[in-house]
């Protein structure tokens, strides 16, 4: 399977994941299904059927209570499922960030626990319909085997309400949301990044673009989703041409703004107006935009959510710099699995080895940058914030690369300057101090103990 096969398969399933309705509605078509084809197999047993004591035993209106009991009470439930989810979506976006949101809608048991919900008063209804009483000459009919599997369906249901309060509790925790965050990045980083080796060389410098380059255009407005460099490689390839992308998924791009440029390969021979085209197109093609930030390509997308939590707790309506710390505890862990990856511009590279496509990802850099300014400042009068952000440097200077040491030197000395504005006594100032210099040693590969975070 291709790498670029794998990009796409992972923005539609995490599109797919991301709504309520697909695992419902199959359910409810299948409940519908079931619901006529049950009581023609009912029709065609007998006693003689091996379970038959099992089965539902009373009489057409038994049944009718019954299948009506089940079919009210499970929409009930249901509506009570979908309020508790909507104030756990509320209470997630108020307390922590709107950008966790997506995390409760991809939750696959609340998908399933809907889905079950739904699928039972559906079968309920539908088997109602089949329910016949001795009357008008026709002849009494029970489904009995489609009553009791209606039975068993809201027993199901009863102990999945039961299940989905408990899981519900867990997931509205922050500590359960930033380790699904976490998790989510992860995955992502292991589909799109390659593992840094030690011994690799360093990494070419992608080509620079020389003056009157072609700029591209993006025709949709909305965040940078998922760009197929292979598409844009064919292009590439095809006119002669090579192209720069520099906004990468996680952007917010304008339409008729420029999102890349494109040059000749060869200086003597220029673009003409179809290669023009065939690129500017090419471009539209291979980037797509959506209304909101996802997971699937965008490399930042866990740090930013990370990062939201910090911010949010540290604001003054919340003030729980605890739930910063343990936040920061994950970016930090984030941050160093990813200075073991390859990060920076992806070179794509013809038959004859001609770099033609350059697509830009955030850096070491950046992406430090991105899990720590904000905290740095938001939290700049809390000593127990500016430990944390001191710890995070250093356990990240222990896993960075040498060339990468530059990434922390620049962050500490920035953290230095907040701690050295603030009015902190001289004991804060003492340990900041000591986290400073401990920094400084996993810089050079000694890590000294008694240094931490409080």
């Amino acid at each position: 399977m291709s790498s670029a096969f794998r990009a796409r398969l992972s923005v539609v399933r995490d599109t797919t994941r991301t709504q309520l309705w697909p695992f419902p509605t199959l359910a409810v078509v299948l409940a519908v299904a079931a619901g006529v084809v049950l009581p023609l197999v009912d029709a065609r047993i007998d006693d003689s059927f091996p379970v038959s004591a099992a089965l539902f035993s009373g009489g057409a209106d038994a049944a009718r209570t019954v299948l009506s009991s089940i079919a009210g009470s499970l929409i009930t439930v249901t509506s009570l499922t979908f309020s508790l989810t909507v104030v756990t979506l509320q209470l997630a976006s108020s307390q922590f960030s709107p950008r966790l949101l997506r995390t409760f809608t991809r939750d696959r048991f609340v998908h399933l626990t809907l889905a079950l919900f739904l699928a039972t008063f559906t079968y309920a209804l539908t088997v109602l319909r089949s329910v016949r009483n001795d009357t008008g000459g026709s002849a009494e009919f029970v489904p009995r085997l489609s009553v009791t599997v209606a039975f068993v369906l809201a027993v199901a249901g009863v102990l999945g309400l039961v299940v989905f309060l408990s899981h519900l509790a867990r997931q509205v925790r922050v500590e359960t949301m930033v380790r699904a965050v976490h998790d989510d990045a992860r995955s992502t980083a292991a589909l799109l990044l390659d593992e840094r080796t030690p011994d690799a060389p360093a990494p070419p410098r992608p080509p620079i673009p020389p003056p009157g380059a072609v700029p591209l255009l993006a025709h949709d407005s909305g965040f940078l989703v998922r760009v197929d460099g292979s598409v844009l490689l064919d292009a590439a390839a095809g006119t002669g041409a090579v192209v720069l992308l520099d906004r990468h998924p996680g952007t917010f791009v304008v339409a008729g703004t420029p999102i890349g440029l494109a040059w000749p390969l060869d200086p003597l021979r220029p673009l003409d107006d179809d290669a023009r085209d065939r690129l500017a197109r090419c471009a539209a093609a291979a980037v797509t935009t959506g209304y909101e930030r996802t997971a699937a390509q965008d490399v930042g997308f866990g740090l930013r959510q990370l990062t939201d939590v910090v911010n949010k707790s540290l604001s003054p309506g919340i003030n729980d710099p605890t739930t910063a710390v343990h936040a920061l505890g994950h970016s930090a862990a984030l941050l160093c699995e990813l200075a073991g990856r390859e990060l920076g511009p992806r070179l794509l590279r013809d038959d004859d080895g001609c770099t033609r496509v350059v697509l830009t990802r955030p850096t070491l850099a950046d992406l430090v940058d991105l899990a720590i300014a904000q905290p740095r400042r938001y939290g700049a009068t809390d000593p127990a914030v500016l430990s944390r952000i001191a710890v995070l440097l250093r356990e990240l200077a222990w896993c960075v690369p040498t060339g990468q040491h530059a990434v922390v030197v620049d962050q500490l000395g920035r953290l230095r300057a907040t701690v050295a504005a603030q009015g902190f006594d001289d004991h804060e100032n003492r340990e900041l101090a000591e986290l400073g210099e401990a920094v400084e040693q996993a810089l050079h590969g000694r890590w000294t103990s008694g240094a931490d975070a409080h």
